[in-house]
């Protein structure tokens, strides 16, 4: 059995899709697995122990005349390898035309219709529900190839060698670590951080309790800042200083998650991590969290969710500016004190 799965972006995409690599493993435990992923996220996937094969999803063919070769190359390769069985699930038309083009035996799919990939499968797959989870859609894919979907093994295995040298930074700190990630890639996703740096003194006033850490790319440093500027208390500021291997690595060392609808979010609901998502303009019923152990937390306005990239609501950004820190420090209190 030959299975190639198509997802290349973007991070939170891809660690959703991630239970479908393991559920097919489990139900073909002899299968050669590959997965189409853009090159900045193979990182994720290197060294999985259930995936036989990284191929890199080449972008720039789609739009420049320089880039047609490696992109007729990369389809010339996946003909090649003759695969039974072909699964979509980014199902948007550049997708949808290589799995098709990949010419498997049976080629799957979400019945996605904004693009017309589903014209492309053999298999499309609607909606479970009104407003789907994603990856419960992914899952209702597995269902109609006939995989079982219960429960499933362990998401992201860790990385020994890492943590390791994590908890060397951390000097041997056996307080709980809270991790703050204040970055997104829309502007209007982000809660203030001046929020970030209230919370702080709202979990922990004498700032003895707990370590913070603030996670993200090198972009998201002058928020860090601000938050740091703002607080009385040490906070390790971690943005643009880790790879990717290594920000799961912390998310998996933190006792609390406290997020914006970003890709980390999802990696720290992969890795089962309790934690607050904070949202404005996306709907956390379809991109939220997916787990028992996370709460989305929002405000009840007109225009929420929009969807849109910039806000046009007459008081800019109140989606996000009235969620208080003292309604997601009591979010944040009931996961640190359950079990």
């Amino acid at each position: 059995m030959k299975i190639l799965i198509i997802k290349p972006s973007s991070l939170g995409d891809v660690v959703q899709t991630l239970p479908v690599l393991r559920l097919l493993r489990r139900h073909w435990p002899d299968a050669q697995i590959a997965w189409c992923i853009a090159e900045g996220l193979i990182p994720l996937l290197e060294k999985d122990p259930d995936l036989n094969e990284i191929i890199p999803f080449q972008r720039k063919g789609w739009n420049s005349l320089s880039g047609f070769g490696q992109w007729r190359r990369t389809i010339l390769e996946l003909r090649q390898r003759k695969f039974d069985l072909v699964i979509d699930l980014q199902s948007l038309l550049r997708s949808g035309l290589i799995a098709w083009l990949a010419n498997g035996t049976t080629t799957a799919g979400l019945d996605l219709r904004r693009e017309g990939a589903s014209l492309f499968y053999d298999v499309a797959v609607p909606r479970p529900t009104d407003r789907p989870h994603a990856v419960d859609w992914y899952l209702a894919v597995l269902r109609e190839l006939g995989v079982p979907t219960g429960d499933c093994p362990e998401v992201i295995p860790p990385r020994a060698d890492i943590q390791k040298r994590l908890n060397r930074i951390r000097r041997g700190s056996d307080k709980p670590l809270i991790a703050l990630i204040p970055g997104a890639r829309w502007d209007n996703k982000r809660w203030p951080a001046a929020h970030f740096a209230t919370l702080a003194k709202e979990l922990d006033p004498s700032g003895r309790r707990y370590d913070f850490a603030i996670l993200g790319a090198r972009e998201d440093r002058p928020l860090a800042t601000q938050i740091m500027d703002r607080s009385d208390r040490p906070v390790l500021d971690l943005t643009g200083e880790t790879s990717l291997k290594e920000m799961i690595e912390w998310l998996r060392l933190s006792s609390l998650v406290i997020t914006n609808d970003t890709g980390p979010m999802h990696i720290a609901c992969a890795l089962g991590r309790p934690l607050v998502g904070l949202f404005g303009p996306t709907d956390h019923r379809q991109t939220g969290p997916w787990g028992a152990r996370a709460e989305s937390l929002r405000i009840d306005l007109p225009c929420a969710p929009c969807m849109k990239s910039r806000c046009r609501w007459s008081s800019e950004m109140q989606c996000l500016h009235d969620l208080s820190p003292a309604l997601v420090a009591q979010s944040a209190r009931s996961l640190l004190h359950s079990k």
